[in-house]
């Protein structure tokens, strides 16, 4: 469906005789399906307290976000449900998962961003473009399935590309951060830690994969290929929240151990010859200087042996000196 005045193909369940088109819809569901449930099972046994943003997004995206909107799309597909039925499953899977995603890579964002106007920003263009998007794409989804007249079926071809641009831009946005700021934290590394580069770079590689999910989903949209796209979209946000699930959670242990360690600067406050770890003073400052008179030794309480040779030979003939002028 090129057409923008014609209405999507699968909308009232998929016509085609095409054998590969409905092997690829159910092989795309079945791998969104099983990264959802691995991944729920993952969060269970990987966090020990069940709170913060980080998981609950997770998990929300995972149970009400991956697996309804699957199934839902599923379903209207191969018409093994009533029409109102398989659009309410699917739309309460979008609104969870395709926002959720977005939240998931601001729950972390902070770890690597320190400016507060960004984390706030982002904030606020998740929450805005959720409210502008889902709402009026929900209404053109049901009345195409209801009324399908011409102008409808038309606003809904443009929203539904619309919204989905949108919200691959919007990840990619993100993602752009995240990329920008590994890179300059990469080049403010003090050491060499295998550990702590090794993370840095898998937080690269996800956010490009992330980007090229998103452009890969945007080109079969725009193809037409509207009963693919939409099977296709599960199994890639699936994707995308098992990389985050696997490389975000890694940042907080990382964090924790960067601020643990000394900085850069303390590092770079001794010469290379110098272990900081090893000193038990205060070398940034001088010692208080002691009084004069405490201070200065004199002559009688320093032994001869601990002057130079040169002095040896005056200190006797000194002493003579003082003898034959104090006869006794």
């Amino acid at each position: 469906m090129t057409n923008l005045s014609e209405p999507p193909d699968g909308i009232h369940g998929y016509q085609g005789n095409n054998v590969a088109v409905r092997t690829l819809m159910i092989v795309f569901t079945s791998i969104a399906l099983y990264n959802a449930i691995e991944l729920f099972i993952l969060l269970f046994l990987t966090f020990t307290h069940y709170r913060g943003l980080y998981f609950w997004t997770l998990l929300l995206s995972v149970v009400l976000g991956v697996i309804p909107h699957a199934i839902g799309y599923l379903l209207e597909l191969f018409s093994l449900a009533p029409v109102w039925l398989s659009l309410t499953i699917t739309t309460i899977g979008f609104y969870v998962m395709v926002p959720g995603q977005s939240i998931v890579l601001y729950s972390r964002l902070h770890l690597v961003v320190q400016s507060n106007k960004v984390l706030r920003f982002v904030l606020w263009l998740i929450i805005i473009d959720a409210v502008i998007l889902l709402v009026p794409t929900t209404v053109f989804t049901f009345c195409t399935a209801y009324i399908a007249s011409p102008t409808v079926i038309r606003g809904y071809n443009v929203m539904e590309r619309m919204q989905l641009a949108w919200f691959c831009a919007q990840e990619i946005c993100i993602s752009s951060i995240y990329i920008v700021e590994t890179v300059r934290l990469l080049r403010m590394m003090p050491d060499k830690d295998r550990r702590r580069t090794r993370i840095m770079y898998e937080l690269l590689a996800i956010n490009f994969v992330i980007i090229l999910l998103d452009i890969c989903l945007l080109v079969v949209e725009y193809i037409g290929f509207y009963p693919l796209q939409t099977t296709l979209k599960p199994m890639v946000y699936s994707i995308k929240l098992k990389l985050e699930f696997g490389v975000l959670g890694k940042l907080v242990t990382l964090v924790q151990n960067s601020r643990s360690q000394p900085t850069s600067s303390e590092h770079e406050e001794y010469p290379g010859f110098v272990d900081p770890t090893q000193l038990t003073t205060d070398v940034t400052h001088a010692a208080p200087r002691e009084s004069r008179s405490r201070g200065r030794r004199g002559w009688n309480t320093m032994s001869v042996e601990s002057l130079p040779m040169s002095e040896r030979r005056i200190r006797p003939s000194t002493q003579s000196t003082d003898q034959s002028s104090h006869p006794s």
